[in-house]
């Protein structure tokens, strides 16, 4: 089966933005914050204002796309699978890994100094229940084995669903992405209150409408490369925009923020973000390479285990960049990511080809291909 090239890119390029998120991040935690922004944030100064919006505004793309790209392989399932085969295969892929990791942010800070052996205690003792306390970046581990779960339930739909059936599934989906906004403005709707949640787009809303959007862009969108082009332009700008001036408008500096309140423009199921999204992925489908270049392909091959491992390094090159040499968040920022980048591909390439390294580090040879 042939590898889809402008997969590869979209995986690399969306390894790196999860790692200009974190990074940003470090420029705006609020009193009693570790390495990451917490329940309350502050800004320093306008220059950081500024440059936090760009930087992790623009990046907030990075979780929808590694959704898009899985969904864009597996969905529907191969006809012929059973639901248990491909829960094994997927599982095996990401679950083993995950436990390492969440066992090695346990322990590893407790080695040196940055939590107490009680954390350490509470965090391997909850660890068939939630990540680890610094181990954040975790939490996507849930919503995507979510995913994976529910695979096997919609393929047979989406097997079998018209052009007509999937657009009106993503236009339910893009309502239902303006709840945080409504909800911000006009309060509870839709049957929301105290004693319930689920309100009338519950069950169109979250990440499984991206996983119905890949497919119908894999499946129907019959869209030429010039027009992927300029849709996809005009879908990434003004997703960027409005993602972007959520952020900024209400980072004051100086002020303590509730973080929620301050990001809710940068929520993953935002129809802004949504906009963003779907226009990079459509640019990045524009890509007519025949292969991949060797580095991209061995990046996109091992950035499972650099998303695990990057908060390790992100901690240091922060510690260094910003602690140390106190590098404007403009600088530092990219610094960050770009160094935490390069160490985790470097770590990967010189791990992976330990005995077990599949187990613990996610190191593998999928093929980006269909079926």
């Amino acid at each position: 089966m042939q590898r889809i090239v402008f997969l590869d890119f979209v995986r690399v390029f969306a390894c790196f933005l999860v790692m200009l998120v974190h990074a940003s991040e470090n420029f705006y935690p609020g009193p009693g914050a570790t390495d990451m922004a917490g329940p309350v944030a502050m800004l320093a100064s306008e220059t950081d204002r500024l440059w936090v919006s760009l930087y992790d505004g623009f990046s907030r793309m990075s979780v929808p796309l590694f959704i898009i790209v899985s969904a864009y392989l597996l969905v529907p399932m191969k006809q012929g699978q059973t639901t248990l085969a491909f829960y094994k295969r997927r599982f095996t892929r990401v679950i083993p890994p995950m436990l390492a990791f969440i066992i090695l942010y346990s322990l590893l800070p407790l080695a040196w100094g940055q939590i107490d052996t009680d954390t350490s205690s509470r965090d391997l003792s909850r660890m068939f229940l939630n990540f680890p306390s610094l181990a954040g970046h975790l939490w996507f581990m849930y919503p995507l084995i979510g995913l994976y779960l529910f695979i096997p339930m919609i393929s047979p739909w989406l097997r079998n669903a018209s052009a007509r059936e999937e657009r009106f599934f993503i236009v339910l989906f893009l309502i239902s992405t303006c709840i945080p906004f409504l909800n911000r403005w006009v309060g509870e709707v839709w049957g929301q209150c105290f004693w319930n949640e689920y309100h009338t787009l519950w069950y169109f809303s979250g990440y499984l409408g991206y996983l119905v959007l890949a497919h119908y862009i894999r499946v129907h969108l019959t869209w030429d490369r010039a027009r992927r082009l300029a849709i996809g332009s005009a879908l990434l700008v003004a997703g960027a925009a409005v993602t972007i001036w959520s952020f900024y408008v209400q980072a004051i500096p100086g002020q303590l923020i509730d973080t929620p309140t301050l990001e809710v423009g940068w929520a993953f199921c935002t129809i802004n973000v949504v906009a963003l999204t779907a226009g990079a992925f459509l640019l990045f489908s524009c890509i007519e390479m025949k292969s991949t270049p060797k580095i991209v392909e061995s990046c996109s091959n091992l950035s499972y285990g650099m998303y695990l491992m990057h908060i390790f390094w992100l901690g240091m090159w922060v510690g260094v960049f910003k602690d140390e040499m106190s590098l404007p968040s403009p600088v530092a920022i990219p610094a960050i990511a770009v160094t935490t980048f390069i160490c985790c591909f470097i770590s990967m390439k010189v791990l992976s080809p330990v005995w077990g390294s599949r187990w613990v580090l996610g190191v593998d040879r999928p093929s980006l291909a269909r079926g």
